[in-house]
């Protein structure tokens, strides 16, 4: 998939479910609920060891679905999002090389941005999408208004804080594409083997934002 194309998918979903996993047989488990619920789109965070052998499990057996690597911080890890079939990258902030590799590789990258310096770094790349993160702390929908207003060839994925209670605000500003969001996917269900309550979640979050 090439990035356009993968960057139109998370459009159109509207929501990025942002995973940790910490055991790799949950992994197909979980990417089946999220299909059930409606959402065939997963971040599988590199906070664990098994973020690798997740996103090779449900890139291998669960085709219909976008998997990508989130909180990929450098070089080496990027390469290994790719080679286990990641079909984005997310990053939390700023990482040149993460870029170049992304660009060099044909696939997307989102990387983290949360001032003007870094959004300036991030058009030397003419990419066309940012995280914005952690967007509760660093002042959400309003710090976004007012990164995008000199900026306007820019589009923005904010991650951090964004719930059920406030992700329809966000989704509102033409500018924002999608919310990076954990509260249908938190680690606990996962852990707990509670997929019936993440496809119930996943359901409830769609709902919000069609």
């Amino acid at each position: 998939m090439k990035p356009l194309e993968a960057i139109s998918v998370v459009e159109e979903k509207k929501i990025v479910p942002v995973v940790t996993i910490n055991n790799v047989n949950d992994a197909i488990k979980l990417g089946e609920a999220l299909c059930e619920g409606g959402l065939p789109i997963a971040e599988i965070t590199f906070r664990t060891s098994s973020a690798e052998g997740a996103i090779k499990e449900i890139s291998k057996n669960i085709p219909e679905m976008l998997v990508g690597a989130g909180t990929v911080i450098n070089l080496e890890q990027a390469k290994r999002a790719l080679d286990a079939g990641a079909a984005f990258i997310v990053s939390p902030g700023i990482n040149r090389s993460i870029i170049e590799f992304a660009i060099d590789n044909d696939i997307p990258i989102f990387p983290g941005v949360c001032t003007p310096t870094e959004l300036m770094i991030a058009l030397e790349y003419n990419l066309p999408v940012v995280k914005f993160f952690p967007a509760k702390q660093y002042g959400g929908l309003d710090t976004i208004k007012a990164l995008a207003a000199p900026f306007p060839g820019i589009k923005f994925m904010p991650t951090g804080g964004i719930n059920a209670d406030n992700i329809t605000k966000y989704l509102e500003f033409d500018r924002i594409i999608a919310c990076g969001g954990s509260w249908m996917v938190k680690e606990n269900l996962i852990n707990d083997g509670e997929f019936s309550k993440i496809i119930e979640l996943t359901k409830e979050a769609l709902a919000l934002v069609k």
